[in-house]
Formats: structure tokens, sequence, C-alpha cells
């Protein structure tokens, strides 16, 4: 009864912060749509810790949920229900404690780093949504190491094309209330087209990259999988069509009731397999 109080705790949690992730769970194998609940409620939650934590000091609060992660894990139990839930997938699905340490390691750097280069802006995607991908993907492949090794790259595209997708639409409460400017090199007092077209070169080729990987996985997970690309890859059109001071002003965003019609085409397309 516990476990399954956890498993609804992060379920809750993935529903009330992303209707579209919520929706690409769905149509994920039923077996395994409750780890990624359980991977999405733990991702939130430390999100939720160095972005909206304001008056709470977030350095200690994330260095606890850490040390309360690692125990839950070493223990197989935590009374934390979110953690609880994610413990299991991990010591289920044998996800490797390096995913973890990275994720960790860009959520510590949102509490003190303001601007990128290159390589922190890299180091940032890989540890926030690259490992994410690789943590999701041990549980789509089941254990199976061979199918594991073979889309790695493309699951880390795919979760760095959201990731950047997620940095355009947000560029406007990250740097105006937040204070971070991701994209290094970019000045977003002037963000001109080339800045944006750049940016969204580099987004186009995860999506390609990703892509391939998507029509390599198993049944149980490619349609979800496909209805998460497909979403994200309109919401990036979007943003592709938008100007750059549009883009600054305003968080572009796909209306729910447009998201009901997005998953249909995505189903359509993938029935005819037109991916």
């Amino acid at each position: 009864m516990f476990d399954d109080v956890s498993l609804q705790c992060s379920k809750l949690t993935t529903r009330a912060y992303s209707t579209s992730f919520s929706l690409g769970i769905k149509f994920l194998g039923r077996h395994i749509q409750g780890p990624v609940y359980a991977i999405y409620g733990f991702v939130r939650f430390a999100d939720e810790i160095v972005d909206t934590f304001h008056d709470f000091n977030k350095a200690a609060l994330l260095e606890e949920f850490k040390m309360e992660t690692w125990n839950a894990i070493t223990r197989k139990i935590s009374i934390n229900p979110i953690l609880n839930s994610f413990q299991e997938v991990v010591n289920k699905y044998n996800i490797e404690s390096d995913l973890i340490v990275r994720f960790f390691k860009s959520m510590e750097t949102d509490l003190f780093k303001k601007e990128h280069t290159k390589e922190s802006y890299d180091d940032y995607v890989l540890g926030s949504a690259e490992v994410v991908g690789l943590m999701c993907l041990r549980v789509f492949t089941e254990n199976n190491n061979d199918l594991y090794k073979q889309l790695k790259q493309p699951a880390m595209k795919l979760g760095a094309a959201f990731q950047k997708v997620n940095f355009l639409r947000d560029i406007n409460a990250d740097y105006e209330l937040l204070g971070r400017t991701y994209f290094p090199g970019v000045n977003f007092r002037n963000f001109t087209k080339k800045d944006k077209d750049q940016i969204q070169s580099e987004i186009e080729q995860d999506f390609k990259d990703a892509l391939a990987g998507i029509k390599e996985l198993p049944q149980s997970s490619r349609k979800g999988v496909y209805l998460a690309y497909y979403y994200y890859r309109k919401l990036f059109l979007m943003i592709l069509n938008t100007p750059p001071e549009m883009v600054l002003a305003a968080r572009i965003r796909i209306p729910d009731y447009k998201k009901i019609g997005l998953m249909f085409k995505s189903m359509v397309r993938l029935q005819l397999n037109l991916l």
C-alpha cells in the first residue's frame, strides 16, 4: 500500500506540472508507466528547489534532498514518497549512480552559475536532460543492455532537444526573473535573428538524431516517446516562426485543446509509418 501511495504521489506530481509528458506517459506500456512517473517526480522536485524556493536556503534543501536520495537507494525505502518511488526504479532497472551524480551537479550549478561557456553549457545539458533520457531508456529497454547501448546516443539527443526547446521557450523567465543565461555567447539584451537561428540549427540536428532512435524503441515505449517528440517538435516549429523579440517577450506554449489534436496526429503518423 505504501509503494502504491508513493507512486500516486509521483503520478500526481507529473500531471500537475506537465500535461504534455502526462499525455505521453499514457501511451507507454502499462507496466512502464509507473517507473517513468517516478523518474519525472524525482527530477521535478529537484528542479523546483533550485527554481522556485526563493524564500528558503536552496543549497541546504538541495543537499538534503540529495542525501535522502542516496539513502533511499541504499536502504531501498524512503518515507519521502517521491524518493521511495524513484529508488524502486533505480534498483529495479539498474540505473547507474553516475547519471544521478551528473543530474545533481547540474541542479547545483543553477544555484550559482548565471552565464555559461560552451563547455559548461554542454555539461549542464548533459546533467539536466541527457541523463534523464538515459534513466528513461533504462526503463524502456527493460535491462536489455545491448539495446540500451544501441539507443544511448539518440536518447541523449532527445533529452537535449527537449531541454533546449525549454530554454528557448522560457528565456523571459530564466533571464528576467532568475537572471540565468543558458546559451553561451548570446546577449539577450540584443537577441538577434542570427543568434536564434544558430540555436535552432543545433536543436534541429538533435531532433533528427533522436528520431532515428525512436524508430528502434520497443513497441511498449515507441508510441509514448514519439508523442512527446511530436509535441516538442511542434512547439519548436512555433518558436522557429516567432521573431526574436517575441520569444523574449512571452512564453510560447501549445494550448491544451491543441495537444489532443497533436496526440491523434502523432498516432496516425505512427500507424502509417510516417516517422
